[in-house]
């Protein structure tokens, strides 16, 4: 299977969900010392899903546990249970030859990704790309304790690695529009930089096009799904999907004020 899929559109508005993904490339399977549930806990099902908001979409489909899209260069095959929450990814260490072929699957990835973005610069002069993610919440087990809400918020804006005073009418209408979202009859609790502040590829954007294109984390908290089984409320699904479909008018709007500056 393909590393990514990218489907391009008109417009400055770009969505990706680099999580999504759940395959291994030919030979993996025998090498990893993962289950298939143990993976998928902490894969990020779905956001395929709640990413399908833009007309320009990155979606990955590899498992995280080949290759880490949201970590730099060097981090992005975990090596020790200590970069992948205390799991054993591998049954025996693996070789070099299988590390360097991850990276490189990791180069090919920022490769094209930096020349969409490129070409999306050009075109629009300034971008939003909307980086989507989900979270765990059920760590001590599927009958344990869900972790403490004052922390883990339901979605979580990642924006510790962008000029927050440029793009703050984004931002802030991004925030003020999903927390008009209502589910189980209650607001969406949406925060900024409480449990996540957005990983490497929202860094690496910043890094790459500063003031061009703005990069927000989204972190769905995985309360839309049983993260020990897997089985999907698909309704809490689509209504946060439609949640954060409805903000995209006011992003593009609030986008063309910026680039007027």
């Amino acid at each position: 299977m393909e590393l990514f899929h990218l489907t391009v559109g008109e417009g400055p508005l770009v969505s990706a969900a680099i999580h999504n993904g759940h395959a291994l490339r030919g030979g993996l399977l025998d090498s990893i010392g993962l289950t298939e549930p143990e993976r998928l806990r902490e894969e990020d099902p779905y956001t395929d899903m709640l990413s399908d908001v833009a007309p320009t979409q990155i979606v990955g489909n590899r498992s995280r546990f080949e290759v880490d899209l949201n970590r730099p260069r060097d981090e992005s095959v975990y090596l020790t249970p200590e970069q992948a929450w205390g799991l054993n990814v591998w049954r025996e260490p693996p070789a070099t030859a299988v590390v360097e072929e991850s990276r490189q699957l990791h180069d090919l990835f920022y490769g094209t990704v930096g020349g969409l973005l490129r070409q999306l610069v050009e075109s629009h002069g300034r971008v939003i790309v909307l980086d989507v993610h989900s979270y765990n919440h059920r760590r001590n087990g599927p009958d344990g304790a869900v972790a403490d809400e004052t922390e883990n918020p339901e979605v979580n804006i990642g924006t510790g690695s962008m000029d927050r005073e440029l793009w703050a009418p984004v931002i802030d209408a991004l925030i003020a529009g999903l927390r008009r979202c209502e589910i189980n009859s209650r607001p969406l609790d949406v925060r900024e930089n409480v449990k996540f502040q957005g990983g490497h590829f929202p860094r690496w954007i910043h890094g790459e096009f500063p003031g061009a294109i703005c990069a927000p984390a989204i972190e769905f908290k995985k309360t839309f799904m049983n993260e020990w089984t897997g089985n999907v409320d698909h309704t809490h699904l689509m209504k946060l999907r439609d949640a954060l479909r409805a903000t995209t008018p006011q992003l593009l709007e609030k986008l063309k004020g910026i680039g007027s500056r």
